[in-house]
């Protein structure tokens, strides 16, 4: 075997061929290192799906390299001789092919980087230059903030990207967010576009017999697996999109509704977060989409609002404040996950409806994430680690610097408003404005303390009860305490009676 000047490591999330850690690569004397290990697969536990998406895509990647003629070491999950982590794999190869030097982009994970900066290999770290802000550049925009807000760091992304932006520097359309035209119900003789489904070739089978093999505990459907796995079905998908839906997400990005898993979403954020499409040049196609006068500002502008806006904003937030970060808990958080949360065995239609999608497609948009699943472990009081674990196990694009912000922070407000200004907690009344799923359900959305009423509506006052010594000095929050202290003495007892009794019997899931 040829000498190895450098040994790359690439993670599974990393599967871009303009990684930082390649860039320098000779194909003639370099190495690179791709490992499936259990560790990785299993320290939550990860849905079929989104193991399967990984390790296919993994396996996809290597091919590639080596149709370029770059030496490749694929081990597979159960190649006899995988230690099962993946500093324990650098270490194994770095003694079978005794490198020159060690490369790695950084991780996506704070607890698998400790691991690797503390397994006793001298590695050169490369810069995530998949992201357009640094780490050290979101520190130093943050450095002297006593609050962050996302808003004001979008606007810096959109002025340092030029998206959107005009020649003076002032935003298209005379406004940075058009958020206030992203909130439309879908009406009734609106439909989706069909999505687009990719069909398992010989690797992506083989993939998924081994992960049925492996994986039987794991929660959720690995039968209907249709993710894009390559660069070019990945870029199909985008494309699809950008033809059939982008027109309307601007509108409906927020909608629900019954059986339709994906609406006018793109589906593509587990193909951007594992590195099989570039963040810019999925931005440059929605602004020239704009530009070309196929789809509205407000499409365009809240697309790339979240993926220059939120999602960069969040990792920024991660690399910030972990390990810390990852234990706030502000409201002192005690129940565990019911375990309808696993199932989808529950009453509740729009949490039935969230959860058997997640179950089955290993998806469900923002808003099913942040206002159905999110809200009610707000409402009942999940203890923030083990709702951020489901999240991340559950969810095909969860990766934990994208994870643990959004729902420690925005879904459970657990970090005391470092992430966003107040908690994102609504009544059913909200599930009702923005979704059908009401209509179909066993609960009255129309009730709050009868035995049939949503338990939306009753435990969200008892939230704001139990929560008011931290809640009430919030200034967006002002409006909804003095609707709370107009309720009679009776109504308010009423709201805590009957909110009591659905937290006792929270683990069931019904209440009827």
């Amino acid at each position: 075997m040829d000498k190895t000047h450098r040994l790359c490591l690439v993670l599974g999330d990393q599967l871009s061929f303009d990684l930082a850690s390649l860039k320098a690569l000779d194909a003639e004397h370099d190495t690179v290192l791709l490992v499936e290990v259990m560790e990785e697969a299993s320290h939550v536990a990860h849905h079929p799906q989104k193991i399967a998406l990984i390790f296919s895509a993994m396996r996809h990647f290597a091919q590639a390299l080596q149709q370029r003629g770059i030496r490749v070491h694929y081990v597979t999950l159960d190649d006899p001789h995988n230690s099962g982590s993946v500093p324990g794999e650098l270490q194994r190869w770095q003694l079978l092919l005794q490198p020159d030097s060690l490369h790695l982009t950084e991780c996506g994970d704070w607890r698998l980087e400790q691991s690797l900066k503390t397994c006793g290999l001298a590695i050169q770290w490369h810069t995530d230059s998949r992201f357009l802000c640094t780490r050290s550049g979101f520190s130093s925009w943050a450095a002297g903030k006593k609050q962050l807000r996302m808003e004001f760091f979008y606007r810096e992304m959109r002025r340092k990207s030029g998206l959107l932006v005009n020649g003076d520097g002032s935003p298209v359309g005379g406004a940075w967010n058009f958020d206030a035209d992203n909130r439309k119900a879908l009406p009734k003789q609106v439909r989706a576009p069909l999505p687009m489904r990719f069909t398992a070739d010989a690797i992506t089978q083989e993939v998924l017999a081994l992960v049925a093999k492996n994986f039987t505990e794991h929660y959720g459907d690995l039968g209907s697996f249709d993710y894009p796995v390559t660069h070019a079905d990945a870029q199909a998908l985008w494309e699809y999109f950008l033809d059939w839906g982008l027109a309307a997400f601007g509108d409906y990005q927020d909608a629900m509704a019954s059986d339709e898993p994906f609406l006018f979403h793109a589906r593509i954020s587990a193909a951007l977060n594992i590195g099989l499409l570039d963040l810019r040049q999925v931005c440059q196609d929605v602004e020239s989409a704009y530009w070309a006068q196929r789809i509205p500002l407000n499409a365009a502008e809240g697309f790339i609002r979240q993926l220059i806006g939120w999602r960069e904003y969040v990792r920024g937030v991660y690399w910030l404040k972990m390990p810390d970060y990852a234990s706030g808990n502000l409201f002192g958080n005690s129940r565990p996950l019911p375990e309808f949360y696993w199932t989808g065995e529950t009453q509740m239609n729009c949490m039935r409806q969230a959860i058997g999608q997640s179950l089955k497609h290993a998806y469900a948009h923002h808003i099913q994430r942040l206002m159905v699943t999110g809200n009610f472990a707000l409402l009942a009081g999940i203890t923030p680690n083990q709702i951020c674990d489901w999240y991340l196990a559950i969810y095909m694009d969860a990766f934990d610097w994208v994870e643990l912000p959004n729902t420690l922070g925005m879904v459970m407000h657990a970090d005391g408003g470092y992430l966003g200004s107040k908690p994102y907690c609504a009544s059913g009344q909200y599930i009702k404005r923005m979704s059908d799923y009401c209509g179909n359900c066993a609960y009255k959305v129309s009730e709050s303390t009868t035995d049939d009423a949503c338990p939306f509506n009753a435990l969200y006052w008892h939230f704001l009860m139990r929560h008011g010594d931290l809640l009430r000095s919030n200034p967006r929050m002002g409006m909804v305490y003095k609707n709370l202290d107009r309720m009679t003495e009776p109504k308010q007892q009423a709201l805590w009676d009957r909110g009591q009794t659905l937290l006792a019997r929270l683990d069931a899931g019904e209440w009827l």
